[in-house]
């Protein structure tokens, strides 16, 4: 079993310090989706994806967002967090869309670091 370098109560102010800015931007980035701007609608479309997907994709941050505060699902929103950023970060990667990939993958590093020093309460 791995321990962290960083005491349980420290993992658990930088879980909760982090998850609640994290939980703001899947909220207004599940804002963005369900109300898709014409320069977004366009960047799904280039990047292939059907026109459905950006409501899939507010409904996973949402569910994120929702999942990060309470401190009992705060690492499955984190888990969650986590593959919709990373899917993001690929995304704009594989279609050389590097103005777009700096913030998916900041945030892919912050959820993974949620999830991280999240520990499930015993």
């Amino acid at each position: 079993m791995s321990q962290s370098i960083l005491s349980p109560s420290l993992s658990s102010r930088l879980a909760a310090l982090l998850a609640w800015p994290l939980a703001a931007f899947f909220l207004f980035g599940a804002y963005g989706n369900a109300f898709l701007s014409a320069d977004n609608a366009a960047a799904y479309e280039r990047w292939g994806y059907p026109d459905w997907f950006p409501y899939l994709t507010a409904a996973l941050e949402l569910a994120a967002a929702l999942l990060l505060i309470p401190v009992a699902t705060r690492r499955l929103g984190a888990a969650l967090g986590t593959a919709v950023m990373a899917a993001a970060t690929l995304t704009t990667l594989i279609n050389q869309d590097y103005a777009h990939t700096t913030a998916p993958a900041i945030v892919l590093v912050v959820s993974l670091i949620v999830l991280a020093v999240s520990r499930p309460r015993t």
